[in-house]
C-alpha cells in the first residue's frame, strides 16, 4: 500500500536532505576560500612591501631608482645595496664614501648618527623631521610645491650645475643650513657641512625615481649629488635593525589599526551570509485543506454582494473598467488612456455619436437593476460592434 498523501515519506525527506548538506559544504567551502585568499593577498603585499619598496634601487617600477643607479655605475661610481644595518656599516668601512638613507624610524638617534659619520657625504632621500633634527641641525619639513619647477638660487655646486629642477616636497632650514631651490621660506634640498662631512637632504620621489628622473634638470642633480665620492652604499632599512635593547617592530605594528576590524568584519558578515543562506525549514510536507472552494462559487458570492448592497451604479462602474480595458487593447491604446479618450476613440472607430457612446461607457447612472441590466447588455453590444469593426479591417488589409 502507498502512503498517504499528508505525510511525506523517508525517503523524500532523505532526498530533501541531501541539497541542503551540499549548500552548506558549499558556503563553508567559499568561507574557507575567502580566508585562504586573504591570507596570501596580505603576505604578497607585505612581502612586496620588504623586498620592492618606494625608492628601491633594484626596482624598475615608476616610483624605483634603478634607473639613476644605473647611470652612477655607468659614470664609474661603485654601487652597493645594503638591505640591512650590519651590511650598511660593512660597506661604509673605508670611510670615504656617500651613504643614500631612506626614512628609518627603527633606528635611534644615535644610529642615525653613528651611521652618517661613517660616510663623507650622507644623502636623505626620503627626508623625515627626526633625521632631519638630528643629521641637519634642528631643520624640519614644509609643505608640497605640487612638482613646481624653480632654479637653484644657491652655490650648491651640484644644483648650480643641474639648473631648474623638479621640486616637490618642502624642507625648511636650521640654523646654518643652505637651501637651494626656494619656493616662498621653504627649500626643495638642504646641505649642511661639518667637520669635512656633508649631508645633503632632498624628495627623493620628486627627483630620482625612474618616472621623474627625465623631467627638467632632475637627473643632473641626481648625479651631482649622489655621484660626490666614487663609492656609493644605498641603504634600505629593515624592521630587524632596531638597536640592542629595543624590540623590532612587528606585522602587527606595521599594520594600520583599521585593518584587523576590517577583517574581522568581513569574517563575521561571510560567517553570517552562510549561516542565513545556509538555513532550511525542514522538508516539504502535504497538507489536507478542510475544503476545497471552486472559483464560481467565489464569483456568485460577490454578485450577491453586490445585489444585497442595491449600488447599481457600483457595479456598472466595475463592468465599465473592465470593459474599458477590453476595448483599450482591442484598439491599441494605452493602458493609462482616460475613461473619455477611450470613448471617443471608440465613437470615432465605429463612427457613432460621441455622446452616445459617451452615456455607455462613462455617464449613464442606473438606479434600478432592470437599468443596470440594460446598461450592461449595450456595453456587451458595443464590445461586439469594436470587435467586428477591427476584424474587418484586419480582413480588408
Amino acid at each position: 500500500m502507498s502512503a498517504p498523501s499528508g505525510v511525506a515519506s523517508p525517503a523524500s525527506a532523505s532526498r530533501s536532505a541531501h541539497p541542503r548538506r551540499r549548500a552548506a559544504l558549499g558556503w563553508i567551502a567559499l568561507v574557507v576560500a575567502l580566508l585562504l585568499v586573504a591570507l596570501v593577498g596580505g603576505s604578497l603585499v607585505y612581502g612586496g612591501y620588504q623586498q620592492r619598496a618606494v625608492l628601491d634601487p633594484e626596482s624598475a617600477g615608476p616610483d624605483g631608482t634603478r634607473a639613476v643607479v644605473r647611470i652612477l655605475e655607468q659614470q664609474g661610481v661603485r654601487v652597493t645595496v645594503a638591505r640591512d644595518r650590519q651590511a650598511a656599516e660593512r660597506a661604509l668601512g673605508g670611510g670615504d664614501a656617500t651613504l643614500v638613507l631612506r626614512d628609518a624610524p627603527m633606528l635611534s638617534d644615535g644610529a642615525l648618527s653613528d651611521l652618517a659619520e661613517r660616510a663623507r657625504h650622507t644623502v636623505l632621500v626620503e627626508p623625515r623631521s627626526r633625521a632631519l633634527g638630528v643629521l641637519l641641525n634642528g631643520s624640519s619639513l614644509g609643505g608640497f610645491a605640487d612638482d613646481a619647477t624653480t632654479g637653484p638660487a644657491c652655490d650648491v655646486p651640484a644644483a648650480r650645475g643641474a639648473g631648474d629642477a623638479r621640486v616637490g616636497e618642502m624642507l625648511v632650514p636650521g640654523d646654518g643650513v643652505q637651501g637651494c631651490y626656494p619656493v616662498g621660506d621653504e627649500y626643495a634640498l638642504l646641505t649642511d657641512e661639518r667637520g669635512g662631512r656633508t649631508v645633503t637632504a632632498l624628495d627623493g620621489l620628486s627627483v630620482l625615481t625612474n618616472s621623474t628622473l627625465t623631467a627638467d634638470g632632475n637627473a643632473a642633480l641626481a648625479i651631482g649629488v649622489l655621484g660626490q665620492t666614487d663609492a656609493l652604499v644605498w641603504y634600505v632599512p629593515s624592521p630587524s635593525d632596531a638597536d640592542q635593547g629595543t624590540t623590532a617592530p612587528t606585522l602587527a605594528d606595521l599594520t594600520p589599526p583599521w585593518v584587523t576590524p576590517a577583517i574581522l568584519l568581513l569574517l563575521a558578515s561571510a560567517l553570517t551570509a552562510a549561516v542565513w543562506r545556509g538555513r532550511r525549514f525542514g522538508p516539504l510536507v502535504t497538507e489536507r485543506l478542510p475544503v476545497t472552494v471552486r472559483a464560481n462559487e467565489t464569483t456568485e458570492g460577490r454578485a450577491r454582494l453586490y445585489a444585497a448592497s442595491a449600488d447599481a451604479g457600483h457595479a456598472l462602474d466595475e463592468l465599465r473598467r473592465a470593459s474599458r480595458a477590453r476595448l483599450g487593447r482591442l484598439l491599441g491604446l494605452a493602458a493609462r488612456t482616460s475613461p473619455v479618450d477611450t470613448s471617443d476613440a471608440v465613437a470615432e472607430r465605429l463612427g457613432a455619436d460621441r455622446g452616445l457612446v459617451r452615456g455607455i461607457l462613462v455617464d449613464d447612472s442606473p438606479r434600478t437593476d432592470r437599468e443596470l441590466v440594460a446598461a450592461a447588455d449595450r456595453l456587451r453590444d458595443l464590445e461586439a460592434s469594436v470587435r467586428a469593426a477591427v476584424r474587418t479591417e484586419g480582413t480588408t488589409r
